[in-house]
């Protein structure tokens, strides 16, 4: 494999802290939305992570979605503990994960955001999400990305 670009380098060792090796793999195409990275893939488009931030509050807050799926804000902000969620924008995202929209991973981020996990995900044995930029994923069990992430999981999605 060639070297792996900086931002995709930051999603390898923040999973090797915590003693997982990642197989992160390059598609030159792109697979910034779930359905460009399920073509790509091979696999069902529920099988691919969105990492989606919402503005919550003072902060963010992370939803790791099923790509199949649409996070209801209404439902999110409830579980996250009452009060209103919208999308982030761009500028936010970048600013507290330190990734750009279309590639930012479910974990490795500069700054703690509480994170959300679609049960959806867990109906899969291999799921595939974002690793630091729009050409690059990994595959990943779902409860391993669970307890790598430390999400809490409800349903705050609608299909």
């Amino acid at each position: 494999m060639s070297e792996l670009p900086r931002s995709a380098q930051r999603v390898a060792d923040a999973a090797a802290s915590h003693g997982l090796t990642l197989e992160i793999v390059e598609y030159p195409d792109g697979t910034r939305t779930a359905d460009d990275a399920a073509r790509a893939v091979g696999c069902a488009v529920g099988q691919i992570v969105k990492s989606l931030i919402f503005g919550f509050g003072d902060g963010l807050v992370l939803a790791l979605t099923s790509g199949s799926n649409r996070v209801d804000a209404s439902r999110l902000a409830e579980l996250a503990g009452g009060g209103e969620c919208t999308r982030a924008d761009a500028d936010a995202v970048r600013t507290v994960t330190g990734y750009a929209i279309g590639g930012v991973p479910p974990f490795g981020h500069d700054n703690a955001v509480p994170a959300f996990f679609d049960p959806d995900l867990l109906d899969h044995d291999v799921v595939w999400a974002a690793a630091g930029t729009p050409r690059h994923v990994f595959p990943i069990d779902p409860r391993q990305l669970l307890e790598l992430t430390e999400a809490t999981v409800g349903a705050f999605t609608e299909t």
